[in-house]
């Protein structure tokens, strides 16, 4: 598909319904939001109790007792949102550190990591066995975002053995892994060397609430907490999230519903003529020769999507009413 000249979105992440509201003339209600990987019908949080606002935080209010037991260790440590561990982690590293990162994967990581001075080596899936000797850092998003790459937990557990022998780290975030917490490398920890970042914005809706947990061993957290200060996070933010993390019969019946609609929104686009790359039940990716076009496109008929210039290629989040996968449809159509 070719569109000329097309002025688009300039998205560092996804979102940005003002910024497209005011590019494209429509109004913020109107947008179709596809560009996050949020699932659509998240955690239903009710009312808070007074006193979640009143109060300052505390630590014993039941939060971290839910977190142990849904992601199976007690070596963790809240959060505010794991963008905030992603941001302090480089700092912990004296000198300058040799760090593996994917790309493309979440921009945020190599920023980080490049913003404290360390050097980052970009890495695709099938080098970083190769590329592990000379590497003091490995960064992975898994599944991977936005290509819904997956890593064996036997693999992922053999190179921290070979990166924790000489001190070096293995940084897994598991933004996406909730549907499938078999998967996890969290029930792995505390080992040294091994970081696991986790987060209530993709599987639970919440990522208006900045909530996620750094899982690793004693020392590494202990550091990370002296850096974030009291109150990492917000009375109401820790109530709702001690909710949602208790509540297995939502998180069961959310697992098969996405997992059902992952399959539906990849069987979409497989019948409009963009054969999805990867994904998750959270998100597509379709490699596509002309992003822009495409994206300025869909934003012309409000809706927004993520788009990735390296390479080419569109990440499709879950639409969530049924209205608006018919929308979806009918956008993809007209192309």
């Amino acid at each position: 598909m070719q569109t000329p000249e097309p002025q688009v979105l300039i998205q560092v992440h996804g979102g940005g319904i003002r910024q497209a509201a005011a590019r494209y003339g429509i109004p913020e209600a109107d947008w179709l939001d596809l560009s996050t990987g949020i699932n659509p019908h998240g955690y239903p949080a009710g009312e808070l109790p007074p006193g979640a606002w009143a109060r300052l935080p505390e630590p014993d209010d039941g939060l971290e007792a839910a977190a142990a037991a849904y992601y199976g260790t007690g070596a963790l440590l809240p959060v505010p949102g794991s963008q905030a561990a992603i941001q302090l982690l480089p700092a912990l590293r004296e000198g300058p550190s040799r760090v593996g990162i994917l790309e493309p994967s979440y921009n945020e990581h190599a920023r980080a990591w490049h913003g404290a001075g360390h050097d980052v080596v970009p890495l695709d899936g099938d080098s970083i066995e190769a590329a592990l000797p000379g590497l003091d850092v490995l960064v992975l998003v898994n599944p991977n975002n936005p290509t819904g790459q997956r890593f064996d937990r036997a693999d992922l557990l053999a190179w921290h053995a070979t990166l924790a022998a000489r001190g070096g780290w293995l940084i897994v975030d598991e933004a996406f892994m909730d549907v499938t917490p078999e998967a996890s490398l969290a029930t792995d920890a505390p080992r040294e060397g091994l970081v696991v970042l986790r987060s209530l914005g993709k599987f639970f809706g919440l990522a208006g609430a900045r909530v996620g947990f750094v899982i690793a061993e004693d020392t590494l957290r202990t550091r990370l907490a002296a850096r974030m200060g009291p109150w990492g996070l917000a009375g109401p933010s820790r109530w709702i999230a001690t909710q949602a993390l208790s509540d297995r019969a939502w998180q069961a019946e959310t697992r098969g519903m996405l997992q059902a609609r992952g399959q539906r929104l990849a069987d979409l686009l497989r019948d409009q003529g963009l054969e999805p790359a990867g994904g998750t039940a959270l998100f597509q990716w379709c490699r596509v020769d002309d992003p822009a076009g495409w994206q300025d496109h869909l934003g012309a008929q409000g809706i927004l999507v993520r788009r990735f210039d390296e390479p080419g290629s569109l990440r499709f989040g879950l639409p969530g009413q049924e209205y608006e996968w018919k929308r979806l449809e009918q956008a993809l159509g007209a192309s």
